[in-house]
């Protein structure tokens, strides 16, 4: 990584090259094929614990073992899932969306992403890396 005093400010235009770069376009697509359906998943999970603990009292209230009944594991199930659902995604993200992330982020501080001649782009700021 650049150090701070060594960076430059990046153009709109380096932003929307790398916006519309193949490898942004591949983050997105493996972002999304993983939150959109855990999303849907856990929001499903929780909509259906607050619809059970609301219309199916007697249910929730089945003894499991001394005064712990069903509601109180599937509450804490809630907690549960939110620690699992993280740590999947971190190792998801370390696997699958990171090592691309960080490519682009060193394409960005070398300008690698700038057109030749654009705006602001000089052979001392591109580092001699064009």
């Amino acid at each position: 990584m650049t150090p701070p005093e060594e960076r430059r400010l990046l153009t709109p235009e380096e932003y929307a090259q790398a916006q519309a770069s193949p490898e942004f376009v591949e983050l997105k697509r493996r972002f999304r094929r993983f939150a959109f359906p855990m999303t849907v998943a856990f929001l499903t999970w929780y909509i259906l614990y607050v619809l059970l603990s609301t219309y199916a009292a007697d249910f929730m209230a089945t003894p499991v073992f001394g005064n712990v009944n069903l509601g109180i594991l599937l509450g804490l199930g809630q907690f549960v899932s939110t620690f699992v659902i993280t740590h999947v995604y971190v190792a998801h993200a370390n696997k699958r969306t990171d090592p691309i992330s960080d490519e682009m982020r060193e394409r960005l501080e070398h300008h690698e992403y700038a057109r030749p001649g654009g705006v602001g782009v000089t052979d001392e700021t591109r580092g001699g890396r064009h």
